[in-house]
């Protein structure tokens, strides 16, 4: 059995339902930079633990607390980058939607300083 990456670690311990718990893992001023077209009331970039908290909890809202990340493959790329690939699902407009994302994080001294999420054009789930 392998040691974990410590980075792949840091981000194992995150929950987007509870951000507030995540404050050593994140840089002070983390950026979290959102991009879709689906939601372009949600896209732009998120600043700091208590901004990504804030996009979290609209997509909550958003889709009546139906939000799910199911996480795929975590790869870390040397010392600074993890590559994250996620199906993420939820309902929203009484539709329910699958998304395959890649989310970038980069870490330094520890802590995540920056994070990019990218998403798939995503279809209506069978």
């Amino acid at each position: 059995m392998s040691d974990v990456h410590p980075n792949v670690a840091l981000i194992q311990r995150l929950d987007p339902r509870n951000m507030a718990a995540a404050t050593d893992v994140f840089a002070e001023d983390v950026v979290f930079h959102y991009f879709n077209p689906r939601l372009p009331d949600m896209e732009g970039d998120y600043v700091g633990l208590a901004g990504i908290g804030r996009f979290f909890q609209t997509l909550a809202t958003m889709s009546s607390g139906t939000f799910r990340v199911e996480p795929v493959a975590v790869t870390p790329v040397g010392d600074e980058l993890v590559v994250v690939q996620t199906r993420n699902s939820l309902t929203m407009d009484d539709e329910d939607i699958t998304i395959d994302v890649v989310v970038v994080w980069r870490i330094v001294d520890g802590r995540v300083k920056e994070v990019w999420d990218i998403p798939s054009a995503y279809t209506a789930a069978g």
